[in-house]
């Protein structure tokens, strides 16, 4: 049973004690009388939890020991018990950060008694909330978030680690499924704002009409169906970030608004003539070329440099060597836990078809194949048969992104041998190539065959 400590703070012996009798019918309560504000004090040190306070007391009144109380432990919760009915005292007290008043008189024990209770809840809600917090903080550690050892992801955690240090707008940039929103979390949660809101707003998912009372709020009566002020996004990010994702699909209208609220720092709500001013910390992403967009007259040139701040851009799945590898484990022990499975592992053929498979997807596609594979495995391991690339992916590796000449050759030669049940001899010739090429990239284990 966890002991809560309460100072009694009275100078009357009489009523102090029956304030102690009352209170220790809870056995978690440890009480501490004490009959001035000196004595009280002096044993702050002793860390209590809540403290009662007699407004008058024989060395100073409640409002100079509240005062000292704050400068000491500005949340040391305080509940003043006066023998005066002061409306006056009680709103300066309250003013000042005391966390209740009470009026000595038949129901004081049971007033004293529940207000107890509510400041002990609110305490317990809070530490939860703290803890929540720092467990956030915790998941997001970056190598903990975001898998990898590559080169091109060793980059990506300097760049990041240098904008969770900063409050500079950060605008991330990659193919779609490699991980934007997890990156602005990251940052978030590691960086001096941690312990306000993150707030994610996916630009394309939300009707044009609608976006701008999302992003900025509105008044009641601003439109047809505003019955009520609506807070919006940049107001519910308060001192911490407001991640806008899919930046570029936003219309050249709601940019330049955007972009006077960003210089600015400050909103007005639809409908609405009050300024609210602004300390939000703004990440964007997109998997669009935002200088292309600007070039082309899609996205405004003054909003681009005003969001682009620390670039940080991730690398496709293709371009991350070994990464790959990395990715499928952990994704496998997830999927294998969440649904109930036994322990599974990756087989040697397994393993070199997803070294080999380019992932237009990329982690997003990576992690639909394993969890897919997980299910359908019928031993203890994955393999390659278990690996259903084409249903995800596809097999249309002409038009995914940009890759090197060798890797398209790979790939063509993979879709040839599939669809001709790996008569190497028969792909050779539709090729018009020697047998020894293909021979070559399955020695150099550029091309893994079924077992």
């Amino acid at each position: 049973m966890d002991s809560y400590s309460i100072f009694i703070v009275e100078d009357d012996p009489w009523y102090g004690e029956i304030l102690e009798y009352h209170l220790t019918l809870n056995p978690e309560y440890q009480i501490t009388r004490l009959t001035s504000g000196s004595q009280c004090l002096a044993q702050l040190h002793k860390r209590p939890q809540l403290i009662t306070i007699d407004y008058s007391l024989p060395d100073m009144n409640g409002k100079q020991l509240l005062q000292r109380i704050r400068s000491a432990n500005p949340d040391l919760p305080v509940i003043f018990i006066s023998g005066q009915e002061d409306v006056g005292t009680a709103v300066e007290l309250l003013k000042m950060g005391a966390n209740d008043y009470l009026v000595k008189d038949d129901h004081t024990k049971d007033l004293l008694w529940n207000s107890i209770v509510r400041i002990r809840e609110n305490q317990r809600l809070k530490q939860e909330v703290e803890q929540l917090r720092e467990e956030l903080g915790q998941k997001y550690e970056f190598e903990k978030t975001i898998l990898g050892s590559s080169a091109a992801m060793k980059r990506v955690f300097a760049i990041m680690e240098k904008a969770a240090r900063t409050s500079i707008n950060v605008s991330v940039t990659g193919e779609t499924g490699t991980g934007k929103e997890l990156v602005a979390k990251a940052i978030h949660y590691n960086s001096e704002r941690a312990k306000k809101p993150f707030v994610p707003v996916n630009m394309a998912a939300i009707p044009a009409d609608l976006l701008e009372s999302e992003l900025f709020g509105h008044e009641k009566g601003a439109f047809t169906g505003a019955i009520a002020r609506k807070i919006g996004k940049f107001e519910e990010a308060a001192k911490g970030t407001l991640f806008l994702d899919e930046i570029a699909e936003l219309d050249l209208n709601l940019q330049s608004k955007l972009l006077r609220v960003l210089q600015e720092r400050e909103l007005v709500r639809v409908g609405g003539n009050e300024k609210v001013k602004l300390d939000v910390r703004l990440i964007v992403a997109t998997h669009r070329n935002l200088a292309k967009e600007v070039k082309e007259g899609h996205f405004r040139e003054d909003l681009y440099y005003r969001i682009m701040g620390l670039p940080v851009e991730l690398p496709p799945l293709r371009q991350r060597d070994n990464d790959v590898l990395m990715l499928a484990k952990s994704f496998l022990q997830e999927a294998c836990k969440t649904n109930k499975l036994g322990p599974l592992q990756l087989s040697n053929s397994a393993k070199e078809m997803l070294k080999q498979y380019p992932f237009p997807g990329n982690v997003r596609e990576l992690k639909a194949v394993i969890e897919l594979a997980a299910v359908m495995s019928n031993g203890q391991e994955v393999t390659a048969d278990d690996l259903h690339l084409n249903t995800v992916g596809g097999d249309n590796f002409l038009l995914s992104d940009a890759k090197t000449m060798k890797e398209y050759n790979i790939g063509i030669i993979r879709h040839l041998l599939k669809a001709n049940n790996n008569n190497i001899q028969k792909v050779a010739d539709i090729l018009d190539i020697g047998k020894s090429t293909i021979y070559k990239m399955i020695q150099n284990k550029e091309i893994v065959l079924p077992v």
